[in-house]
């Protein structure tokens, strides 16, 4: 048996006759096509019906096995509706008293209606696709349903709007610039907009971003210390930075002549090391703990602030020997006790991790 099937997506048929759906058989389709073309003449679902009772009346002229029937989804949404129209076209199918095998011609007015013959497809072979659209209106009502899907698809949305967006401020802000006497600073930005917005796309820089304001919301509400270590890193940071450059602009306002690049180099650490090593050990202290509170800590993580800090020492005895603030021996210690302190805490943390550790993965914190 041949099932012709007409499809209303967003329901026209329901919404403007008040018709209950599925309606199943000849005389029922055309009661319920002659309503909705009563109600509304323009409703392109009426040509739908219509032609499946066309169909229908040419099949069965022939002899043909053949039924029609009319299914309708919902003005909601897209998933929604399909997932009625799947429902619909299980209850015809129930109805149908055949013991042929039944295949379906699905009749449209067009591309959103024809998105559905995926879940029509799941449920009953189809033999074809007859799309109705008036003549003058299908390349019209294609453009449509194209522009629509473009507009609420968020992805193709930012992809093309934002650019077009960009490029269709370049005149205004170009005579605002113009205006102002700074036509350069207003083209120069909009175009610098425009290239950072194709640079981010591109290398995937947003979803990146998104990515990690994400585990920074989910480490705020987590309670996570680290969060509070990396903000408070970043200002030793930049507390380092400017102690640096001042250590290096009093070492080029105490040197006659042009000053030697090492030494500039050697200025900067020595006045920024300290703050810079505060920040390594603030960051390593909030893992740390993190880790702990998690169950997942290892004894070796425990060496991270021990390595900051050597680290710390060992850079802050050679650019003060580099500005010749401390002599040899001084730097000689400084080397030997940062080499020490890194090695002596690696040693100390494996025994302590061979000895008390689970499989010498965590620490035992029963022991503690």
């Amino acid at each position: 048996m041949l099932l012709v099937l007409c499809v209303d997506l967003d329901d026209d048929l329901g919404r403007k006759t008040g018709f209950s759906t599925p309606v199943i058989g000849r005389d029922p389709v055309e009661e319920a096509a002659v309503a909705l073309a009563t109600a509304d003449p323009e409703d392109s679902d009426a040509n739908v019906i219509f032609q499946g009772l066309h169909i229908y009346d040419d099949l069965d002229a022939r002899d043909e096995s053949v039924e029609v029937a009319v299914v309708t989804g919902n003005d909601d949404g897209d998933v929604q509706a399909n997932r009625e129209v799947g429902e619909e076209v299980d209850t015809v199918l129930a109805s149908l008293s055949t013991a042929e095998d039944v295949t379906a011609l699905v009749v449209t007015d067009g591309a959103q209606d024809e998105s559905v013959i995926p879940i029509i497809r799941s449920r009953v072979p189809i033999d074809g696709v007859r799309r109705v659209v008036v003549r003058q209106a299908q390349n019209l009502e294609s453009m449509y349903y194209t522009i629509k899907q473009v507009l609420n698809d968020p992805e193709t949305r930012g992809t093309v709007l934002i650019p077009l967006g960009i490029l269709l401020l370049i005149y205004p802000l170009a005579l605002i610039g113009t205006l102002l006497d700074m036509p350069g600073f207003f083209l120069g930005t909009t175009s610098a907009l425009l290239g950072l917005y194709l640079i981010s796309r591109g290398l995937g820089l947003g979803d990146r971003l998104d990515a990690t304001v994400e585990r920074a919301r989910r480490s705020l509400y987590a309670g996570r210390t680290t969060l509070l270590a990396y903000v408070v890193a970043a200002t030793l940071l930049v507390i380092g930075s400017v102690s640096g450059l001042d250590a290096l602009e009093a070492e080029q306002a105490a040197t006659t002549g042009e000053t030697d690049v090492f030494v500039q180099l050697a200025a900067f650490v020595f006045g920024s090391i300290q703050w810079f090593a505060a920040a390594g050990i603030t960051t390593s202290l909030g893992q740390i703990t993190d880790e702990y509170i998690a169950g997942s800590l290892e004894w070796r993580y425990l060496n991270a602030p021990f390595y900051v800090l050597a680290m710390a020492i060992v850079l802050h005895a050679v650019s003060a020997f580099f500005l010749d603030v401390v002599g040899i021996t001084y730097l000689a210690a400084a080397l030997t006790a940062g080499t020490l302190l890194g090695i002596v805490s690696t040693l100390a943390f494996a025994v302590a991790e061979s000895r008390f550790s689970e499989g010498g993965r965590q620490p035992d914190r029963a022991s503690r």
